[in-house]
């Protein structure tokens, strides 16, 4: 899931997709659209402020489909994704396989109802795909458990930690996820007959979070590394990278090397510009990290889960809580590794580590 923070939409970017943007602008969905031959978007609605998730869906030689990314598990979700495939002449049993950029639950979630209804085979990074066959996440109590211990761990109240993961039940359909059962690194080209798919390893959203440069057309699929409004949430968590912002801001410099004909992002809509883009979030990030350093200069000595508190975000900070305020701690945790990497912070360690400015 995408939960970041606000970025203003960049002057320089051109949209394409402008069915998908005045959907947006009306708080709609979008049609599903063919946007070149033998290629469609499938909007598959989800929870949360995004409102959905564009899949795409390929016509492959030889017959069948294939996919990017296959939407937020619900009823309402599977419905849409079997209408949208109907929409296009097929069916979810002409699927054959399903590229999986990320492991979130808005794109891997209904994977495993599409391989049961087709035999389709799911693919994603190595990275992404031993966090979900790990035991912590195939039981919801050892998830609930093991996130838990890591807000703890950044100085949350024990309490306030219990209630904002929630309840075990809550968890659940997450460990559900489907464990894929072929692996992509980065350069590796995709089993997609008829398209030239090829894997571009672009870490930070998640450990294994991929891109695909489709390279007979000049598309790329972003997924959540690069949208066209909003920043992708980097944050910690208690089995992912140790310094994600630091491996995010690497891969999108590498992205942004690149023009494509244009970019194809899981959310909001298509669009051109993408060395202009990837350009604007950077920026954002080094004002975020600025922010953070005078947080620390004026709070020195301070774990995350309090310095989250002095930073400027989309809403007043008492009305975080749950899933947001996990989001804005772990965001403000990435950035403060990312200072350390720096030479610009440092911790005490202990229990639940403070951090200062460092002595220079």
């Amino acid at each position: 899931m995408v939960a970041g923070g606000r970025l203003a939409e960049c002057e320089d970017v051109e949209i394409t997709g402008t069915a998908q943007h005045e959907a947006w602008q009306s708080r709609a969905v979008p049609p599903v659209e063919q946007l070149r031959d033998g290629l469609w978007s499938i909007p598959v609605p989800m929870l949360g402020p995004l409102r959905y998730v564009n899949v795409h869906a390929f016509a492959l030689d030889g017959g069948g489909l294939g996919l990017i990314d296959a939407g937020w598990e619900s009823d309402e979700g599977w419905t849409a994704l079997t209408d949208g495939l109907a929409a296009i002449g097929g069916g979810v049993e002409d699927v054959r396989g399903v590229l999986v950029t990320h492991l979130h639950f808005d794109h891997l979630g209904l994977a495993e109802r599409v391989r049961q209804a087709s035999g389709a085979w799911v693919a994603m990074h190595p990275a992404d795909a031993a966090v979900v066959a790990s035991p912590s996440h195939r039981d919801a109590a050892a998830f609930a458990a093991a996130e838990v211990e890591f807000l703890v761990s950044l100085g949350a109240d024990r309490d306030d930690a219990v209630s904002d993961v929630g309840p075990v039940e809550r968890l659940m359909p997450f460990t559900r996820m489907a464990v894929p059962d072929r692996l992509l690194e980065d350069g590796d080209l995709a089993d997609l007959p008829g398209w030239s798919l090829r894997a571009v390893h672009t870490p930070g959203h998640t450990p294994g979070h991929l891109c695909f440069a489709e390279e007979r057309s000049g598309l790329l699929f972003s997924g959540d590394h690069v949208l066209p409004r909003i920043t992708p949430n980097i944050s910690t968590s208690f089995d992912g990278l140790a310094d994600p912002l630091r491996d995010y801001l690497t891969a999108l410099g590498r992205v942004g090397a690149a023009e494509p004909d244009e970019v194809l992002p899981a959310h909001e809509w298509r669009f051109r510009g993408l060395a202009e883009r990837t350009a604007a979030i950077a920026a954002h990030h080094e004002h975020r990290l600025a922010e953070l350093l005078d947080a620390v200069r004026a709070h020195p000595h301070s774990t995350p889960w309090e310095l989250a508190a002095s930073l400027t975000w989309s809403r007043p900070w008492a009305e975080y809580e749950r899933r947001m305020r996990i989001f804005a701690v772990t965001e403000t945790d990435a950035h403060l590794r990312l200072l350390a990497s720096r030479g610009l912070v440092t911790t005490n360690g202990g229990t639940a580590p403070t951090w200062s400015l460092a002595v220079r």
